[in-house]
Formats: structure tokens, C-alpha cells, sequence
């Protein structure tokens, strides 16, 4: 109905879709690229379901593009319309805000390479094609395409100042499915191709470091690892076992230092911090799992569940006026493209994710006995 609307005043637009989920967003974007009236043009934005560009999206990306031939991609910032739903869209805005203004501010500043997020973005498609074109073999199909084009010279660009409106997932569930995809997907890209990252020839020795080791080994493996057996494991037993020592500077100032740089982003959750520290260590146990089983190609490799979005955020429709109107086609459906899924029952012990309870009881009651052997102490 929208691209009829717009279609109706004579902008060219059209409205494709495909009968199969072969390759999931990856297979969906190589079929997309196959139609004629795409070899007419030179790039291509990318949006998600759910998110809202300014009507001067373009104007603002496109000249970086049009004046620079060597870069191939323009990241734009997300901007979150439900962050304040509950607490946990809070934590997730937190964490991205974190990654947004400084990781890839960062990587654009120095000229390095940072991830293209799979959405509100613009690329140049001989770029595309240059890389090898879409791939579905990892369910990160975003940053598959980005090390690709990285490693055959191409240059990207993050515009903070450009914000694009998008949803958080608001449901646990939804929560989950996402970082076991975001976990999973750049170990699994990792084991795949840091072959190939080391055996380039056309980036610099520096570039293939970067991108071999602080990119993918510390930021997508190292990190989640850290994260779970040094504070949820070894500073825990540290309270048990009087043997194991360690330093101050290891428990509280450095752990501090980092959390408060992380959390200075959001400067309206920063009352927050404390809950958000303890549900980033909970959650780094679904995480570690996640890229074991991206380097291990096991199990849950390859799922790709779409996250699932309330839509709470775009319930407030613009008004539109008479000019606006647009004639409503009724069109018979022989068959649904989508079967319609049936409900399935849910069973009580399904409710609940046992293993971050599990962990989250643990902290919780190992804080409270070093509370109690602080106080006895005294």
C-alpha cells in the first residue's frame, strides 16, 4: 500500500518480494541484486523491517560516496524508539550506545576497519560484487560482506550525526535468539576465514592485525570468555577459597574504570550500571556458548530465528491528508506465501532459562556471603 502511494505520484519504486527463505537475509539480498533495474544503478540502502529513515537520509550519505571512489560503505547510527519500554531495552540501548560512539566512531576516525551492523547503511554495489557478492554461510552475512571488502582495499565511513529510528527487542526470549546469532555468527565467520585475513596481500600487515586480533580473537572471543570465567567464575571462588589472591587493581579498579567508560554513553541510565554489570556477566554465559559453537561449527550454528519486534514503537501513524489517498486494490489469494503457524503449547518448565538463573543465584549468593564474612570482619 505504501509503494502504491508513492508509486501513484510518479516516483519509480518497486515492491519485490520471494516465496522462499533459501540463505535467509543473505539469500534475500542476493536475489534482490539479480533484477535488471538494479545494473542501472550504483548503491544500495539497507533498512531493516523496522526502522525509520529521514526523508534526507540520502542527501546526508550519498555525497561521501559520490566524492570518494575508494569508499564503499557509509554506517549511519542507530536511534532507539523504545529504549525506555523496560529495563531490559535500557541495558540493550546502553550497550549499543557504548558500541556506536566509540567502536565505531573509532574505527572510522583512524581510517580502520569496523563492522557494517546490517542496516541503515548505504553501499556502493560494484563494492558488493567486487567482494564476492552476498554469502549465506554464516549468519552474519553483514560482516562477512565487510571483512570481504576490507581485505580487497575498499574504505568505510560511520556519520554519527545521521540517526536512523529502529525498535529493541523488549522480550528475553527475542533477547537471547539475537546474541546467540551475534555470538555465534562472528566465531563461526572467524574459524572461516583467518586464513584468509592472514594470507592477503592487498591490506598492510597493521590492517590484517587489527583485524585477525583485536576485531575478531579479543572483541568476538576473548571478550565473552573473560567476561564469564574471570567474573562470574574466578573472582566468585575467590570469596570461598582465602588461597586464591588477587590484586585490588584486578577486582575493583580496572573492572571500574572499564564499566564507567562503557557506561558513559547513556548518561540517563548511568543510575543503572550496577544491574547492567551483573546482567552483562549473566548473559556472558550465553555468549561464550555461542561462540563455541561458532568455532566448533556444532549445533545451533546456523539457526537464524528472526528477532521478533513488538512494533510498540511505531504504533503513532503521521496523519496523512487528501492528497495522500490511495485506492485500495483487493487482490484474491490463491495461497498464503507464509503458512500460518500454529501455537504451540507452552510447558512450565519452558518459561525459564535455567542457566543464567543458575549463574545470576550464584553471584547473588556469593555477594552476600562476602557481605556477611565483610561484616563479621569488623
Amino acid at each position: 500500500m505504501e509503494c502504491q502511494r508513492w508509486k501513484g505520484k510518479g516516483v519509480n519504486i518497486k515492491y519485490e518480494v520471494r516465496l522462499n527463505r533459501k540463505g535467509y537475509k543473505a539469500g534475500a539480498l542476493k536475489e534482490g541484486l539479480k533484477h535488471n533495474y538494479v545494473k542501472e544503478c550504483e548503491y544500495i540502502a539497507m533498512f531493516d523491517a523496522d526502522f525509520q529513515p529521514e526523508p534526507d537520509f540520502l542527501l546526508r550519505t550519498i555525497p561521501f560516496l559520490v566524492h570518494n571512489p575508494r569508499i564503499a560503505l557509509v554506517q549511519t547510527r542507530w536511534k532507539f524508539v523504545n529504549a525506555n519500554e523496560c529495563l531490559l531495552t535500557r541495558f540493550q540501548e546502553m550497550s549499543l550506545d557504548y558500541h556506536f560512539k566509540y567502536e565505531q566512531e573509532a574505527g572510522s576516525s583512524v581510517y580502520s576497519f569496523f563492522g557494517f551492523n546490517g542496516t541503515a547503511a548505504v553501499w556502493r554495489i560494484a563494492a558488493i560484487h567486487d567482494a564476492g557478492g552476498w554469502k549465506d554461510r554464516t549468519t552474519v552475512e553483514d560482516m562477512d560482506l565487510a571483512v570481504r571488502a576490507t581485505l580487497q582495499g575498499w574504505k568505510f565511513v560511520y556519520v554519527g550525526d545521521v540517526k536512523v529510528k529502529s525498535e529493541l527487542p523488549s522480550t528475553f526470549k527475542a533477547y537471547r535468539f539475537q546474541q546467540h546469532r551475534w555470538s555465534c555468527g562472528p566465531a563461526n565467520l572467524f574459524k572461516k576465514m583467518m586464513v584468509e585475513i592472514l594470507e592477503n596481500k592487498k591490506v598492510s600487515l597493521w590492517n590484517k592485525i587489527h583485524l585477525w586480533y583485536d576485531f575478531f580473537f579479543v572483541g568476538k572471543i576473548a571478550a565473552h570468555t573473560v567476561t564469564f570465567i574471570y567474573y562470574c567464575l574466578v573472582i566468585p571462588v575467590s570469596v570461598w577459597l582465602p588461597e586464591v589472591q588477587i590484586p585490588l587493581w584486578g577486582v575493583v579498579y580496572v573492572p571500574t574504570v572499564i564499566t564507567l567508560l562503557k557506561a558513559v554513553g547513556t548518561p540517563s541510565s548511568f543510575h543503572l550500571v550496577i544491574l547492567w554489570v551483573l546482567f552483562e556477566n549473566v548473559m556472558s554465559l550465553h555468549r561464550i556458548n555461542a561462540a563455541i559453537t561458532g568455532l566448533l561449527d556444532a549445533g545451533r550454528v546456523n539457526e537464524w530465528v528472526v528477532t521478533e519486534k513488538l512494533g510498540d514503537g511505531n504504533k503513532t501513524k503521521p496523519a496523512t491528508n487528501g492528497s495522500d489517498a490511495v485506492k485500495v486494490i483487493d487482490v484474491e489469494l490463491t495461497a498464503p506465501l507464509v503458512p500460518k503457524l500454529k501455537k504451540r503449547r507452552t510447558r512450565f518448565w519452558d518459561k525459564y532459562h535455567y542457566p543464567e538463573l543458575f549463574v545470576g543465584t550464584c553471584i547473588i549468593l556469593i555477594l552476600c556471603i562476602g557481605v556477611l564474612i565483610l561484616c563479621l570482619n569488623m
